[in-house]
């Protein structure tokens, strides 16, 4: 191929890029110069509101902000446990789903139901679930004779986060499993009755062939659900609205009090670079870190 042609085929493939580029920018690179510009000003109260530019003042208070690293804390803890657990369970699921059985389509749109539900209704749901006085909960540990008297799930500290992580997982996991039962089919059956023959077990074929072929989709999937479960909102404003003391407070949570119920609009937005910077890097690391795994040396 001459040099010509290859410039020229370049040249195609960058126009072709150019209105997703476009896109891009104006999606995600104009409003986080905005939000760096605004992260510059502080709100004078004395002045009708009026913002003053103070630099980065914003960034140092953030520095010393407790609120905010507690914040940072939950929404770590949140988005590694419910990511992990809707992992493991949406594997187990696609792999279920994936079997020959009679009405294994009317079970997979069940199993796609969670998902397709809207976040607040099943918020409102979970909600009523984990009552301490009328939730279904508490009445079926109390009958199998495991507590005595209703736990305050969402109203106590050491509860608050697990309930809501249950609930984004019992929500999310049938996306996970959708994706990999996808990834799933894509695999031949011969390598399994090849490998079969030469004897292996259903577990060897799982490591061996299901796992390093199905590493793709895991990957998209991890990364998908860390980049959303970070950015949780919607779920948890309506479970607990971040309480009880800030147990459930996530750092989207912790920005739109600042900004809609404090109006600290310079602050939040400071805020919001930090959180895009820390979200950014935490997902480079996660691809990097998944892309070297390599299960028995099978994976190529």
């Amino acid at each position: 191929m001459s040099k010509t042609l290859r410039d020229q085929e370049r040249q195609t493939g960058w126009w072709l890029l150019a209105p997703a580029v476009i896109l891009l920018l104006l999606v995600y690179a104009y409003p986080i110069g905005r939000s760096f510009w605004l992260s510059l000003f502080t709100q004078n109260l004395g002045t009708e509101l009026q913002p003053v530019f103070t630099g980065l003042n914003n960034y140092g208070r953030m520095a010393i902000d407790g609120r905010f690293w507690q914040s940072i804390g939950n929404t770590t803890l949140f988005t590694a446990i419910s990511v992990l657990l809707e992992l493991l369970l949406g594997l187990g699921t696609a792999l279920v789903l994936n079997q020959s059985f009679r009405g294994r389509g009317a079970v997979r749109t069940i199993a796609l139901l969670p998902w397709a539900l809207p976040t607040a209704l099943i918020a409102t749901t979970w909600t009523w679930i984990f009552n301490d006085q009328f939730g279904v909960w508490n009445d079926l540990l109390m009958r199998a004779g495991l507590i005595k008297t209703g736990i305050n799930w969402l109203g106590d500290p050491h509860w608050a986060l697990w309930t809501v992580i249950a609930a984004d997982v019992w929500k999310t996991t049938p996306f996970i499993a959708i994706l990999l039962l996808a990834g799933l089919q894509a695999i031949p059956n011969d390598l399994y009755e090849a490998h079969t023959l030469d004897g292996a077990s259903p577990w060897q074929n799982f490591y061996r062939i299901t796992l390093p072929l199905l590493m793709p989709q895991i990957l998209i999937a991890t990364l998908f659900r860390f980049a959303q479960a970070f950015g949780i909102f919607d779920l948890i404003q309506v479970m607990t609205g971040g309480g009880p003391g800030g147990a459930t407070e996530t750092v989207s949570i912790y920005i739109y009090a600042t900004i809609m119920r404090y109006l600290d609009f310079g602050y939040g937005a400071a805020l919001v670079v930090v959180t895009f910077l820390i979200l950014s890097l935490a997902v480079a690391i996660a691809a990097f870190w998944l892309s070297k795994l390599r299960p028995a040396g099978d994976w190529r």
